[in-house]
């Protein structure tokens, strides 16, 4: 088993998930219900997925990436920065212009933060940690999104003990808002 098989093709494959929901966001009519809805779960998936790097991917790159710290701190500048465009994209009419223009603006910053990951921090990563570690992390991160909360909060703690333990408190309560709300189905 290569170390693809862990957590760089854990994460790659995530953000294909949301490149798609990006796409299909683009194709959908503006201010239609179904833009808003996928709209919703390219947010909730957002959102997990960085709850899972802050949580397992950081540590690792922190200990295994030369220059990791630096590279950690610019990583979580720019999550608080999507956090923080989820947040008033949630928050804005659908059919405003306010909404297009976030939506334009998450899809422009999420977009360039998943190239930069795919073309400079993962092969970082995999070149300087263990195979079995990413293998490891590509099973941490898969639980992480699994219960990570589905609602943006930029205001949340960036530390990986810190993010872990709210993810407790704020993922199963997202959960239950998201299927009483019926937020994102379809």
């Amino acid at each position: 088993m290569d170390a693809r098989s862990g957590v760089v093709a854990e994460l790659t494959a995530e953000h294909a998930r949301i490149r798609s929901l990006f796409d299909r966001i683009r194709a959908a009519r503006p201010g239609g219900t179904e833009r808003t809805e996928l709209v919703e779960r390219a947010a909730a998936a957002l959102v997990r997925h960085s709850v899972a790097e802050k949580a397992r991917l950081y540590p690792a790159v922190r200990r295994c990436v030369p220059d990791g710290d630096e590279r950690v701190e610019r990583e979580l500048r720019a999550h608080r920065e999507v956090e923080e465009l989820l947040a008033a994209l949630t928050a804005a009419d659908p059919a405003g212009d306010e909404f297009t223009e976030l939506l334009v603006a998450v899809v422009a910053r999420v977009t360039r933060q998943f190239v930069e990951q795919e073309q400079t921090l993962f092969p970082r990563l995999e070149a300087g940690c263990p195979e079995e570690v990413l293998r490891d992390l590509g099973d941490q991160v898969r639980a992480a999104e699994a219960s990570a909360p589905t609602r943006p909060r930029p205001s949340a703690p960036d530390a990986a003990p810190l993010v872990r333990l709210t993810a407790q408190v704020w993922g199963p309560l997202d959960r239950l808002r998201d299927r009483s709300g019926r937020r994102g189905r379809r």
